[in-house]
């Protein structure tokens, strides 16, 4: 069985089937991810409720291992297999035509395929950032304490620094360029490639595409206009950030 697993996996269309799945795992991540992160709106406008939404949310995940932990190897064996199976289809690419064309005229398509490239390693140094700012804690940088038990200010005096916020949101723009073409050709790859099915495929790639970007945007946006403030009691802290 595991052998002819792996000898699928060596065909180009099993490094396409293995990219298709496991990015509609990574899909599934970021509406999930998406959806906890919009916790942060609920009561914000209030002092004395502000924050206890995502806390809450956080907490239970954190005291769940088995959910946390689960989640997070099903997500970074997908990334794995992505991020092999993209570059080992990249180099079979490369591989059949050596020699550049003396004349390229890239179509639209052409383009969003390129983005995949290079968008997907800019999402690659993206993630190792936000695991070491939101999941190891290494904030000394932005200036501010990081605190394990309060997700809310984490993320608000985070994105009070312009500079992480303007990463984050750049990282987002490549986020939806890598999931408009991703969730195109993953559909196609999963069996929906018939003409009757495109404009739908185009639809609603774009469609979900632009909900996770905005979903994911809009936090700091709101921290970088004042929407979303800092927990009562971090006003030392918020001066260090604002210098």
């Amino acid at each position: 069985m595991t052998t002819r697993a792996m000898t699928f996996y060596g065909t180009t269309i099993g490094k396409k089937v293995v990219m298709a799945i496991s990015g509609l795992i990574g899909v599934g991540y970021l509406v999930g991810h998406m959806s906890g992160n919009l916790l942060i709106f609920k009561g914000a406008q209030d002092p004395e409720t502000r924050g206890q939404a995502i806390n809450a949310y956080a907490h239970f995940l954190h005291s769940t291992p088995s959910l946390l932990w689960g989640t997070r190897l099903l997500l970074l064996g997908a990334i794995i297999l992505h991020v092999h199976s993209a570059f080992s289809l990249w180099g079979r690419s490369s591989e059949a035509r050596p020699r550049a064309y003396y004349q390229r005229k890239d179509l639209a398509t052409n383009y969003a395929a390129l983005t995949m490239r290079y968008g997907g390693l800019t999402l690659l140094a993206f993630i190792i950032y936000h695991l070491l700012h939101l999941t190891w804690g290494m904030t000394g940088h932005i200036g501010y304490e990081y605190d394990p038990d309060n997700c809310y200010n984490n993320l608000v005096l985070g994105f009070m620094n312009p500079a992480v916020s303007g990463f984050y949101i750049l990282a987002m723009c490549a986020l939806g360029m890598h999931l408009y073409h991703g969730i195109w050709s993953l559909t196609q790859t999963l069996g929906a490639d018939h003409p009757k099915y495109n404009a739908l495929r185009t639809a609603g790639a774009a469609g979900l595409t632009m909900v996770i970007v905005l979903g994911f945007i809009a936090v700091p946006i709101s921290v970088l206009t004042g929407t979303l403030e800092p927990m009562a009691g971090s006003a030392v802290i918020i001066e260090e950030v604002a210098e």
